[in-house]
């Protein structure tokens, strides 16, 4: 699709060595820093996610959730689930003991164990080329000396100020007299700085044993909670195989569940039944088969995806030909579902995300997530690390895939994702926005793969998604009034997005050209660059 240099937007980042995509400029330069130091792309990932803790805590931290794919030159593929288990006493039956219905992102039963350092350990000792406390150089640096904050990011804290000071040590630590800072504001975090300080020297396991540990555990039982040392302690990183289903020529890759990668591909599995490529991508046409199949993966997810330990059907299952055949079967082009059918098969959730490909052709795909704005917002008063709330996806009672249980991992959101062509490592990319980023998949690679944008018009290009409980749909204010009377026109409730949905980085890899373009989202601040 030839580019409007007329209309807003930037133009994508072209390189031949090396490139680098996040939503933050310190994370970028930290990546490129690495690289140009004689780093690899893991390397330079561990060390962007690392600074992105710092300077965007409401976004990500070191309390956190990390999901990685890694693609060899070769096109060999391993992914990494660096996602946290619930406490071992945490069932339904002990929070009905408890008194408690419904879990909150504020409560500490929200909080899982952080699987994200345990994660950028196993993913270096793996692929990593540099030795690993070294990648915490420019992170400890901004803790300790300071940072200013972004405009972006004062705009995000400032909504979230009533949160912090609902806790005495999330206000001490993140508010200002009360406040949120201003942008150029200079922070500082001296106890997160110690505890970076901490795992560079020592590793993970001075994260998940010995006085950050205590710390961590202390800061949650004194709310209610029922983490232990023990439960961090056991934290693990899982290797795994990314799920491979072909779109229109393009070998796409997920992670399986207990990611919703799996609906990705479920939805671009529906879209395939349908001329997509011959639809204008503003028009009615193509975002009401977008959010249709939107509708039924969302529930297909809700219904399966958790645990795999727990699932009752094969993920493999939700991607087979002839299930997606009758997913796609209760589409209309003509007309919205009046309600979504009832997913059946026989029995068998604020992110970061960050891309890096290296001069040898490594190419990593990195997510890292609190899920909600600053997490919890429930920090460890002597360690500084904020925690995430991902047990937000789990249900307090039994009976749900998604039902609470000692040592089991929630539903998650976040997922990184990586696309070969002609079996060559090809788009290394992923979303952010938390429930929307596999509609944001679909959204993506259809925009690149059907209507040939660059990586950068890609993630430009507005966003729908819907409300996951009225199916409402919610447009980017860029998408014109004449396709939302389309929409409306097709049986759809369509709305104003309160702000811009998700966020995106992608690289795209030219093998053949020795051609890096990177692409990186202005509604997030993101920023890509390479040599």
């Amino acid at each position: 699709m030839k580019r409007d240099f007329q209309a807003p937007g930037r133009s994508p980042v072209f390189a031949r060595e090396a490139a680098a995509a996040t939503s933050h400029p310190l994370a970028t330069s930290a990546a490129l820093e690495i690289l140009q130091d004689g780093g690899n792309a893991v390397d330079a990932a561990i060390a962007a996610v690392a600074v992105q803790c710092v300077v965007e805590p409401h976004m990500t931290g070191i309390g956190g959730d990390c999901f990685a794919i890694v693609t060899e030159p070769d096109g060999r593929l391993t992914g990494f689930n660096g996602s946290g288990a619930a406490p071992r006493a945490a069932t339904p039956e002990k929070l009905a003991e408890l008194g408690v219905e419904d879990i909150t992102d504020t409560s500490a039963h929200a909080v899982t164990v952080p699987g994200a350092v345990r994660a950028w350990e196993t993913l270096h000792k793996a692929h990593g080329s540099t030795e690993f406390g070294k990648l915490f150089k420019r992170a400890i640096q901004y803790a300790r000396d300071g940072f200013p904050i972004a405009p972006r990011v004062a705009n995000d804290w400032a909504n979230n100020v009533d949160k912090l000071a609902s806790d005495p040590v999330s206000a001490a630590r993140y508010l200002i007299d009360g406040n949120a800072p201003a942008i150029g504001t200079i922070l500082k975090y001296p106890h997160l700085a110690a505890t970076l300080e901490a795992i560079a020297e020592g590793g993970a396991d001075a994260f998940y044993s010995g006085p950050i540990a205590s710390d961590i555990v202390d800061a949650l039982q004194s709310r209610g909670g029922l983490m232990t040392e023990d439960d961090l302690a056991a934290c693990h990183t899982t290797a795994v195989s990314p799920v491979l289903r072909d779109y229109k020529g393009h070998t796409v890759a997920e992670l399986p569940p207990n990611g919703q990668g799996i609906i990705a591909l479920v939805m671009l599995g529906i879209l395939e039944k349908f001329d997509l490529e011959n639809l204008d991508p503003m028009g009615p046409e193509r975002f009401h088969l977008q959010m249709e199949a939107t509708r039924l993966a969302y529930a297909v997810r809700d219904r399966f995806v958790t645990d795999p330990g727990y699932m009752d059907v094969c993920h493999s299952g939700l991607i087979a030909s002839d299930y997606l055949d009758r997913l796609a079967s209760e589409v209309s082009v003509s007309k919205r579902m009046a309600s979504v059918p009832q997913s059946s098969l026989n029995p068998q959730t604020d992110t970061v995300y960050l891309s890096v490909v290296d001069k040898d052709g490594l190419a990593v795909s990195f997510i890292n997530s609190l899920f909600s704005d600053f997490g919890s917002g429930i920090v460890a008063q002597d360690s500084g690390v904020l925690l995430h709330c991902r047990g937000r996806a789990f249900k307090a009672q039994a009976g749900h895939a998604n039902s609470i249980d000692g040592g089991k991992r929630p539903l998650h959101t976040i997922i990184p994702a990586m696309v070969l062509k002609d079996g060559n490592p090809w788009l290394s990319f992923g979303v952010m926005g938390g429930q929307y980023q596999a509609c944001g998949h679909a959204h993506l690679l259809t925009n690149i793969i059907d209507y040939g944008m660059d990586v950068q018009a890609a993630i430009d290009f507005p966003r729908m998604f819907m409300d996951l409980d009225t199916h409402e749909l919610q447009a980017e204010k860029l998408i014109p009034p004449s396709t939302l009377d389309g929409l409306r026109a097709l049986g759809h409730q369509v709305v104003p997005a309160k702000g811009a949905i998700g966020g995106s980085q992608a690289i795209m890899i030219d093998k053949a050209r020795g051609l890096l373009t990177a692409g990186s989202d202005p509604r997030k601040d993101g920023h890509a660059a390479g040599y």
